[in-house]
């Protein structure tokens, strides 16, 4: 249970438009960290993510947790925060991929795939990224499968040994583009973990800054912060009165590979 939710943290950024943040609040926001406050700004996710041109192609990615806390401590403290320290200054590498498509559109009735029309956008490879994540965090044995619900790209699963199982839904977003080089999303997800002795929902926000470096080792470093909320079945839940009960910081670096390298299986 402690691996899980370690690996739900930086899930985030892999998943995936939406409209514009008020200007400047998502830089606000991670300026104030640990002085974490709820978005105001974020807006219904219904399209996938759309990333800046200067992310296209396959990355190696190195994710460091550079900073953690538990704002709320020690009266309410999230599974597996403790043994979090441990992953302080530890680096956890993975590959992703940032792809071309035809954007799609959610009608209020039903999800149109790949309106062709419109110009194709870049999105990260959901499936594929989230695979190579969970089993950076969680081993190879432990991961079956990722799965993109077909009927909305803001649902996944994930599958893993033991008839467990991770299910992903992204709600709300907002986007803030700082400059041509720096841009930042910031996504807010449920997230409900089957399998244990009993089902354990959260709620999560996180905000992740990505800036283009004039140097190409690494090409892309990343500023992410991810802010864990009690869900309302949670009994602490009136307790935390909307406030966090976990902060986690984390740098990540993207470097170049080839567009054809596939990872080691």
């Amino acid at each position: 249970m402690k691996a899980i939710c370690s690996f739900c943290l930086i899930v985030l950024f892999l998943l995936g438009w939406s409209g514009n943040a008020i200007a400047g609040e998502l830089s606000e926001h991670l300026e104030n960290f640990p002085q974490w406050k709820k978005l105001t700004s974020v807006q219904p996710a219904s399209d996938d993510l759309a990333y800046p041109e200067w992310m296209a192609g396959t990355w190696k990615v190195t994710s460091t947790l550079a900073d953690l806390a538990a704002p709320l401590a020690p009266d309410i403290v999230t599974p597996g925060f403790e043994s979090n320290r441990k992953q302080l200054n530890q680096p956890v590498s993975f590959i992703v991929r940032f792809i071309k498509t035809k954007p799609s559109i959610e009608t209020g009735i039903k999800f149109i795939p790949q309106i062709n029309n419109l110009p194709p956008v870049l999105v990260a490879d959901r499936a594929f990224n989230s695979l190579n994540l969970a089993k950076a965090y969680l081993g190879k044995e432990a991961v079956l499968s990722v799965k993109v619900d077909p009927d909305s790209p803001n649902r996944q699963i994930t599958l893993l040994r033991g008839e467990r199982q991770l299910v992903s839904i992204v709600t709300a977003r907002a986007i803030e583009s700082i400059s041509e080089y720096k841009y930042i999303t910031a996504e807010v997800f449920q997230q409900l973990f089957k399998g244990g002795s009993r089902p354990y929902f959260n709620s999560v926000e996180s905000t992740t800054a990505y800036h283009k470096l004039v140097t190409n080792n690494p090409t892309i470093e990343a500023d992410q912060v991810t802010a864990v909320y009690l869900s309302p079945q949670d009994p602490d839940y009136f307790r935390a009165v909307s406030q966090p009960v976990a902060l986690y910081r984390y740098r990540l670096e993207f470097f170049p590979v080839e567009d054809n390298y596939h990872p080691e299986e």
